[in-house]
């Protein structure tokens, strides 16, 4: 999937807002505010339960990654999340 594509489709889910469980959350970490280089993911089934998480990291920045972008929105697929909810920005290292 090519990255603008991938990451419209994952704007679009996070602009539909909260609408229940099972969660995903995306945040994005970098050394600066330019150039993210990881990314965690989390997911939570439902109301109470620990949140699982999943780290990818990046050379470059992980927001034009095409591999890493394709992988959000197959979790987010896999995952049948009905809320996706993204930290808005880049969160320092």
């Amino acid at each position: 999937m090519h990255v603008d594509k991938a990451k419209k489709r994952i704007a679009k889910l996070v602009k539909a807002g909260d609408k229940g469980y099972p969660k995903i959350s995306i945040e994005y970490f970098g050394e600066s505010s330019d150039s993210a280089t990881l990314v965690v993911v989390g997911f939570t089934l439902e109301e109470g339960a620990a949140v699982q998480e999943e780290k990818f990291n990046s050379k470059d920045n992980a927001r034009e990654s095409e591999v890493i972008q394709s992988a959000l929105v197959k979790i987010i697929e896999r995952a049948n999340a009905k809320s996706v909810l993204e930290v808005p920005g880049i969160s320092l290292l």
